[in-house]
């Protein structure tokens, strides 16, 4: 069974990359980061997709302790089949608008007019209070990180690449699966904030839709071919 450092990175890298652009917390990045400083945005953004990541690699990796690692391997083969065609399923019945950025951007909207009517009043009286919450624990845990942090955290929470990265940890190298995870998070990431909409609005999710799912079937085969190979080992 391929279990390598080298092979959980570059599965992990590409699967992430895959799966995260394009995707509601991809969109929602790049949205914030028009309306509030970027530096902030990034890392909320970030802490949350390492903490996601982090603790997903930590959930497969215990996996295998309370499940047999063949049935591990086996569940983690079906979820790639399954991931792969759930995918191409997308890329073929959508129409090709970006659906999820609308919708995301009009959840962000109703936020941020909601915020800016009830700032109105009381934008005087808290004056002093934001001269005084210049402290580095006070910036760095400021409204603006604790947004993008929650908005990224639980719109990744149950996602398919949350799931595909247990899958990934609970079959090879947790530490490479990490390590890929994490650099793919933060590519993508600081691509959605730097890039800002236009990049987003470019994206077509058909070609992203396709690209995942195929490499999905890969990994999905991959798996089927490791396991035949180690029951006939085993024969």
């Amino acid at each position: 069974m391929e279990s390598s450092l080298l092979a959980g990175f570059t599965k992990s890298l590409a699967m992430t990359v895959l799966s995260e652009i394009g995707d509601k917390t991809f969109f929602a990045a790049a949205i914030l980061a028009m309306r509030h400083p970027r530096r902030l945005v990034l890392g909320g953004c970030l802490t949350a997709l390492i903490v996601m990541t982090i603790l997903s690699v930590l959930f497969g990796w215990a996996a295998p302790n309370l499940i047999s690692r063949k049935w591990t391997h086996h569940i983690t083969t079906v979820l790639f089949f399954g991931f792969g065609l759930w995918s191409l399923w997308e890329a073929f019945t959508g129409d090709g608008e970006s659906e999820e950025l609308a919708e995301v951007e009009a959840k962000l909207d109703a936020d941020w007019k909601a915020g800016t009517a009830g700032s109105k009043g009381t934008s005087k009286d808290n004056e002093d209070l934001k001269k005084q919450q210049k402290i580095f624990l006070t910036q760095f845990f400021s409204p603006i990180f604790l947004k993008a942090f929650s908005i990224t955290f639980f719109g990744e929470w149950g996602d398919k690449s949350q799931i595909a990265t247990i899958g990934l940890a609970a079959d090879m190298d947790p530490f490479g699966v990490v390590l890929g995870g994490i650099i793919g998070q933060a590519l993508c990431t600081t691509a959605a904030v730097f890039g800002g909409k236009s990049l987003a609005t470019q994206i077509s999710e058909k070609m992203v839709s396709l690209s995942s799912g195929v490499l999905f079937l890969v990994f999905g085969f991959q798996s089927f071919l490791a396991s035949s190979a180690a029951a006939a080992a085993e024969l």
